[in-house]
């Protein structure tokens, strides 16, 4: 079996692992068997994809790696940070923010099924293997992408750092970032075991999905306070303390380098770097002693409330009734419904981008009201913003192709039926409808109440832009059955997929504004776009409909 690079470094700090109480041999075994298994790229249903680039079904490269290359990009941003030489708190606290604003996120959505995934005890704890070395093959595995995410973020900036600051900063700065991926799995895998100690069973899977959200819109708020408390100090050398800048992560990061690097001894940037060393490492410390409770807890995803989701989906063939026509596409609303509630890694996936579609909008007509006041943004167009709550619909139209079940496509070519449109039209409503349709209509009253009913017409006209975009958004994006292809194959895809995805958005914003500047425009827009809606919601899905059939064929 092949030997990887992190397991030859893992082996320097065996003596530790066997202090901890872990069989090193055997976690080191656990960890090369699943890393190969990351090497092998999972087959799509009859290998369509692999068939499309000829190529054959298995693929020993992995596919998160190959993905790399959007996050190398997006690290480019922090290197203007870092080049700076005028104030070390204000620059590494911003790139440390924008660092771990966006592990946190890939986290969430992309590791915290690996967290939670229970496979681990069902396979490997019915073999005579101890509990806590599985726990530590869990946990490092996460750690190894961890590491080679935040490393591929901060590539370009360490470079920068070393040689623009030399090779102190070099090591300040490669040690933090160690600690900040020590940090973010820690606090991520504590406040699961929260949540997993009061909750069980499907209970408990809810409760995860929308801690997820929560999440999401605490971490964007707490990267939106970072901003405005530099703003405040208008961005000096001298950094004026508040208690609360105690909790925000970012700031022991900047505090260490405003104190190695520039020697601002004061005692609060003192107190500051030691959070950063002593917090990381003492929840670490924490979440390995509670590493057998967290092992047992989980054993309460595999249990099932099948009584109390029967009770939550009563109204459901009410919904399928109302927003659909035929009785096929009634079906397949319900099917894709109910795959969408039941399917954990799915809700894995798709809630975090609900968080920040939740709060998005609201950011930036807070910044408008504080930079402005709350009655010059009454009277503004700010109200547009809300065309950020769409950014989740890139996320589920792509993410409708996966499921953790993928091996049941072949119902799609056993039953008789010769026109796949009605399983579009139906899916595609039931996302529609269960995922965006809550969020808009709670951002839309709130959006009434400060911005008055002037805009409710605006807030149609969005609908209706949303309603269009989303058909716009399967269209363009590989046409693939629904619940077909595992999640793996949506790795790669969701990186990069969905940027120009969400670009899209902006165009119908900046129409929608300039429909403003014309009297009755807004109304004839949106008459525009209901006759748009019509037409493509009736023969946009044909097209795809005989690909896809021909594909499953």
């Amino acid at each position: 079996m092949k030997e990887f690079v992190f397991l030859k470094v893992l082996d320097r700090f065996q003596g530790v692992f066997i202090k901890l109480g872990c069989d090193y041999v055997m976690m080191r075994r656990i960890l090369q068997v699943k890393f190969t298994m990351d090497g092998c790229r999972v087959p799509t249903i009859m290998n369509r994809a692999s068939r499309s680039r000829g190529q054959s079904g298995t693929d020993d490269r992995n596919v998160f790696l190959r993905s790399l290359w959007i996050y190398l990009i997006m690290g480019m941003m922090l290197v203007p940070f870092v080049l700076m030489k005028q104030n070390y708190m204000y620059q590494m606290s911003i790139a440390a923010g924008i660092l771990m604003f966006l592990v946190m996120t890939s986290m969430i959505s992309d590791f915290s099924s690996v967290l939670l995934d229970i496979r681990d005890r069902m396979i490997i704890s019915t073999k005579p293997v101890d509990k806590r070395t599985i726990n530590f093959a869990r946990t490092l595995h996460i750690i190894n992408y961890l590491l080679i995410l935040t490393g591929t973020l901060a590539g370009p900036s360490l470079i920068a750092g070393l040689f623009s600051h030399g090779i102190v900063f070099f090591i300040v700065y490669l040690l933090e970032i160690v600690l900040m991926d020590i940090l973010v799995l820690v606090i991520t895998a504590l406040l699961y075991l929260l949540i997993l100690n009061f909750f069980d069973g499907e209970r408990l899977k809810d409760m995860i999905n929308y801690f997820q959200i929560a999440l999401s819109i605490a971490i964007v708020i707490g990267y939106q306070l970072e901003g405005h408390a530099f703003s405040l100090i208008n961005f000096h050398a001298h950094f004026h303390q508040a208690w609360w800048q105690f909790l925000i992560p970012p700031f022991w990061f900047g505090a260490t380098f405003a104190w190695l690097m520039s020697g601002q001894a004061t005692f609060s940037l003192i107190l500051l770097s030691a959070f950063a060393l002593v917090i990381p490492l003492l929840l670490f410390a924490i979440y390995i002693r509670l590493m057998p409770v967290f092992e047992r807890q989980l054993q309460k995803l595999s249990s099932h409330a099948t009584k109390a989701v029967q009770k939550r989906y009563i109204g459901l063939k009410v919904l399928a009734g109302i927003a659909t026509g035929k009785d096929q596409e009634r079906s397949f609303f319900r099917f894709a419904a109910l795959m969408m509630a039941r399917e954990r890694d799915f809700k894995l996936r798709v809630y975090p981008s609900l968080g920040f579609s939740v709060i998005l909008p609201f950011i930036i007509i807070l910044d408008s009201a504080l930079s402005h006041g709350l009655i010059v943004l009454e009277a503004s167009k700010w109200f547009l913003s809300i065309y950020l709550s769409g950014v989740v619909i890139p996320t589920v139209m792509l993410m409708l192709k996966n499921s953790a079940n993928y091996g049941g496509a072949w119902i799609y070519q056993v039953t008789p039926i010769q026109d796949y449109t009605a399983l579009y039209k139906g899916t595609i409503k039931a996302a529609l409808l269960r995922l965006f349709a809550p969020i808009y209509v709670v951002q839309s009253v709130i959006y009434v109440a400060i911005f008055g009913f002037r805009i409710i017409p605006d807030l149609v006209v969005v609908l209706l832009s949303m309603w269009l975009y989303a058909v716009i958004t399967f269209r363009v994006s590989r046409q693939v059955l629904p619940f077909s292809e595992p999640f793996s194959a949506a790795q790669q895809a969701t990186r990069w997929s969905t940027l120009p995805l969400i670009m899209l958005i902006m165009v119908f914003a900046l129409v929608h504004y300039l429909s403003t500047l014309v009297t009755y425009g807004v109304y004839i827009y949106g008459v525009v776009l209901l006759i748009l809606n019509l037409v493509v919601w009736k023969i946009g899905f044909r097209v795809v409909a005989r690909t896809a059939k021909g594909e499953v064929a």
